[in-house]
């Protein structure tokens, strides 16, 4: 009951709300909505298909399987990803290539390492990055049904895990080459996962060291299995995994997936999973997190695990118009986060949120945006409950630096505010957030 009277006086705002700028607000959702449902028409079932069918064709992508042979093992995969990704226009192919002395328990030999990339060239001269990425390396257990890391040639097909991933990588590359975007987006199918997540990691440190700008990591990885080794069977859900705090910029990223999710294919259930991945478990966005930049994975609602890293992880147990309905969803995310303008800056020059208390009563939000203005249709403000999963309210505010709720209380709530396009297509929500209290020190003598 008290909650619904504070969004009464919450709501109360509406009442000398500029109706102008609430119907705005609506027509630019409209816009953005037909905008990105056109570009996930264009998602080709028969090209995932092709492109899983052929990883699993070189029978094995090891990490540390043969490199130099035509038709078989992680070489031969990785020539042909370089040459599709060749194939498509406007977009710059690297091998990013390493070369690994043995070490640890799971590089057992010298090898390379190559992560391939396609660089889709944005506008924005302030470069915003966005990675899209799965592994197409694989692995899988020995005869004896354990790991022998020195086994590098036993044959791993890994349809789902992760050709799946890579299927979906390559065909959102191949879409969106087509689009012109703001901000740059590195589509890359990392290897080495298997060995310890290595290529992802060798790359987030890289970034790191660069001073890059990444603001969104989505990772894929395991997107085509509908029906689990107990019989359930799924298909409308997809698992999105986030680290915590619940403020988390990773959260922050997954909520804005869900939201995309649910215009394009509301058919599908967008399932935020609050924890950094499945328990005990990691993924190619772990990596990135851990430098300090946004990382989600993408995962399928139910695991086959008597599949996973055996020579029965092939084409004929997948679903591929479930893998098509997951790479929707993510080209949709990945397109309208490139496209949007860059979020507002919500923090003053010592790091504090720009968030008062109005007349002592009113939550005051502040925000600073650096881009033209002429560029953007204006700003939106995100209000949710402290303990809500997903945002609750939001108000078009127009071109402004300030928005004021009254009569609303600034510690009972969560607030953020994003930028929007003139395209409709919003900025990922800056939400204002509590620098964590320092620990006090203080000059003192013990009286005894």
């Amino acid at each position: 009951m008290r909650k619904n009277v504070r969004w009464l006086l919450a709501l109360s705002l509406v009442l000398c709300f500029n109706l102008t700028l609430f119907l705005r607000g609506q027509e630019l959702e409209l816009k953005s909505t037909e905008f990105l449902k056109k570009a996930v028409a264009q998602v080709s079932e028969q090209n995932l298909a092709s492109t899983i069918k052929t990883l699993q064709s070189f029978k094995t992508r090891n990490l540390l399987s043969e490199q130099k042979a035509v038709n078989f093992g992680i070489g031969a995969a990785r020539r042909w990803l370089l040459k599709e990704f060749q194939k498509i226009s406007g977009l710059e192919v690297i091998d990013d290539g390493y070369l690994l002395p043995k070490q640890g328990g799971r590089i057992v030999k010298d090898t390379e390492l190559h992560n391939i990339m396609a660089i889709k060239r944005g506008k924005s001269q302030k470069e915003r990055i966005i990675i899209v990425n799965a592994h197409y390396d694989t692995i899988a257990v020995s005869k004896d049904g354990k790991f022998n890391y020195e086994d590098v040639n036993t044959e791993a097909p890994g349809a789902n895990d992760d050709a799946s991933g890579v299927a979906a990588v390559l065909e959102m590359a191949k879409i969106i080459a087509g689009y012109e975007t703001e901000a740059t987006i590195h589509f890359i199918a990392f290897a080495g996962e298997e060995q310890g997540l290595v290529g992802s990691t060798l790359y987030a440190q890289k970034m790191k060291q660069q001073g890059k700008n990444v603001e969104a990591v989505l990772t894929m990885d395991m997107i085509s299995n509908i029906k689990a080794g107990n019989g359930y069977i799924e298909s409308t859900r997809v698992r999105v995994f986030s680290e915590d705090p619940n403020d988390s910029p990773s959260r922050e990223l997954a909520r804005y997936v869900r939201r995309i999710g649910e215009m394009v294919l509301p058919a599908m259930e967008v399932d935020l999973i609050f924890r950094a991945d499945r328990f005990g478990r990691g993924g190619d966005h772990t990596p990135f997190v851990v430098e300090g930049y946004p990382g989600i994975r993408f995962t399928e609602a139910r695991e086959n695990y008597s599949n996973q890293h055996t020579t029965t992880d092939v084409f004929d147990n997948l679903s591929v118009p479930y893998c098509a309905d997951i790479t929707r969803i993510i080209l949709a995310s990945v397109l309208s986060l490139a496209c949007a303008p860059e979020a507002p800056v919500v923090t003053n020059e010592r790091g504090a949120p720009l968030l008062g208390r109005g007349q002592g009563y009113d939550a005051e939000l502040r925000w600073k945006w650096h881009g033209e203005m002429n560029k953007i249709a204006g700003f939106k403000v995100y209000v949710r409950d402290t303990k809500a999963p997903f945002w609750e309210r939001s108000y078009f505010a127009g071109k402004t630096d300030s928005f004021i709720l009254k009569n609303v209380s600034i510690d009972d709530l969560t607030f953020g505010v994003a930028a929007v396009g003139t395209n409709g297509l919003e900025s990922l929500v800056s939400v204002y957030r509590m620098p964590p209290r320092r620990r006090a020190e203080y000059v003192f003598q013990e009286i005894k």
